[in-house]
């Protein structure tokens, strides 16, 4: 016999594990509450200096990814962007929300 920590259902309209449905909501978390205020100002820095100094570029970033100590980033224009593990990453939402 084999025990296990959930129900089997055999039912194939189950719903999903534990596990995957907290990882769907904390991708839906709102960012706000969640970033340091002055990283979020490093961020819009970042951004506005980028486009200041390139006018005429026409990609708009994803994000910002931002290190949490020095507060040096970088855009990211690709989706799913590889972090170190002091840096966190800005959507380009969080940033424009407050500028127009």
């Amino acid at each position: 016999m084999v025990y296990t920590s959930r129900p089997v259902s055999a039912n194939p309209s189950f719903s999903p594990p534990l596990e995957s449905r907290i990882v769907a909501q904390q991708e839906r978390m709102d960012f706000s509450a969640l970033l340091d205020p002055s990283l979020l100002q490093a961020a819009r820095y970042i951004y506005r200096t980028y486009f200041e100094v390139h006018p005429d570029q026409v990609q708009r970033p994803l994000g910002v990814a931002i290190d949490r100590f020095t507060h040096r980033g970088k855009l990211i224009f690709r989706n799913k962007p590889i972090l170190l593990p002091q840096e966190c990453f800005v959507p380009i939402g969080q940033i424009d929300s407050d500028l127009h």
